[in-house]
This record gives structure tokens, C-alpha cells and sequence, in this order.
């Protein structure tokens, strides 16, 4: 007879967030799409008053890119020090400087 192993802990689905928490994932993941795209479609946009790219900038704004996509899909890092870099609060601010820099100056 086939005995089954119960000692192992059963995976446990995640908490059911709140609304106001997936409005703000969605939002992330929003903001992190049209930057993303300017990205790979029309990099020129992303060129400053002389022709160059700003490398500082465009490493600020990828970090946000990636924070946005990161906390837009739900991914929760483990390292604390993760955790905060690919936070809304981290994230949302960089793009905000990309949407500045890139798409409304």
C-alpha cells in the first residue's frame, strides 16, 4: 500500500489583498508599460539637448522600470534590502523622472 508523506506543510495560497493594494499594482505596472516601450521602440526620445544619452538618468529610470514591473506583478523579494529597492516607493518616484525627462520636458 502506498502510504502518502503528511509531514510536509501544505502550500498555503496567498492572502486575498485588499482593493486598494491591486489598484496600486496596477498602477505600478501601468506606469512601468509606456516607459518600457519608449524604451524599445523609440529610444531617440530618450536623448538629451545634444544628442546623448544621460547614463546616469537611464540607469535611474530602468531601476524604476524594474520596480515597477516587479511590484506590478505581485513579486514580493525576501532581502529586505530588495525589498526595498523594487518598492513603489523607490520605483514610482524614478519613473516619474522618466515620464519627465523623456515624455512631457
Amino acid at each position: 500500500m502506498l502510504m502518502l508523506n503528511t509531514s510536509e506543510p501544505e502550500i498555503k495560497a496567498p492572502a486575498q489583498t485588499a482593493g486598494w493594494q491591486t489598484l496600486l499594482r496596477v498602477m505600478s505596472f501601468l506606469m512601468a508599460v509606456p516607459l518600457a516601450l519608449v524604451m524599445m521602440i523609440h529610444p531617440a526620445l530618450m536623448l538629451d539637448a545634444q544628442g546623448h544619452y544621460s547614463h546616469p538618468m537611464l540607469m535611474l529610470v530602468m531601476l524604476g522600470i524594474s520596480a515597477g514591473f516587479i511590484h506590478g506583478v505581485g513579486f514580493v523579494p525576501k532581502l529586505w534590502v530588495w525589498r526595498y529597492l523594487f518598492s513603489p516607493y523607490v520605483g514610482w518616484p524614478l519613473m516619474l523622472i522618466g515620464y519627465w525627462t523623456w515624455l512631457i520636458k
